[in-house]
């Protein structure tokens, strides 16, 4: 007889600085380097959400999102892309990454050459999020449109657990597509195709 392993839904800790402690962007990016096992994002409150890695199988999974987008930046060459240890300052002062991410080459090149090194103050364009089996659905839908009401313009929330995939968009209900086999990038990553069958 096999052993099941259940796997429960992780609620991130949540700490309440402000207004006793007011933690710069600086000081924000070295509590995030001196605290590297941890995933680390500041909500627009000024909370500290710290969340524990991603499990082995999803972090595989989005190397093969990740990589998919990657070949189509490279050959479309308008924009440059993000992976999931990377931070954004949006413009609610929120600091938060996602598993993948995408930002036109002009809005990026704009920034200053020192801001880019850090958490950049720029919402990405387009933003993707891969669910593991231990992530909370509300805390990922928050996230999602935390990053639509700051200026993405499209973003995709992939519900591996469910198979189910949630489309975000400014001023547009969200769209629910079940166990979908592709994602059309829109007019946002035109022409690019995502292959969901080897990330289910």
């Amino acid at each position: 007889m096999t052993a099941q392993l259940t796997i429960t839904e992780v609620t991130p800790i949540v700490l309440k600085f402000h207004p006793v402690i007011s933690m710069t962007d600086e000081q924000l990016f070295e509590f995030c380097q001196l605290n590297k096992d941890f995933q680390i994002e500041r909500k627009a409150n000024g909370e500290i959400v710290i969340m524990s890695p991603t499990g082995s199988e999803t972090e595989e999974r989005n190397f093969d999102l990740i990589g998919q987008l990657w070949c189509w930046t490279k050959l479309d060459g308008t924009g440059v892309g993000f992976g999931s240890s990377g931070g954004f300052t949006l413009p609610s002062g929120a600091v938060l990454s996602l598993d993948a991410a995408w930002i036109k080459k002009t809005d990026w090149q704009a920034i200053p050459a020192e801001l880019r090194k850090k958490f950049a103050p720029i919402c990405p364009e387009f933003v993707v999020k891969l669910r593991s089996e231990s992530d909370s659905l509300k805390v990922l839908q928050d996230k999602m449109l935390e990053y639509i009401n700051n200026g993405t313009k499209l973003g995709w929330l992939i519900d591996r657990k469910e198979r189910i995939v949630y489309i975000y968009r400014p001023n547009i209900p969200i769209e629910k597509l079940d166990n979908p086999s592709t994602l059309n990038g829109e007019d946002i990553l035109s022409g690019f195709v995502l292959d969901l069958s080897s990330i289910w």
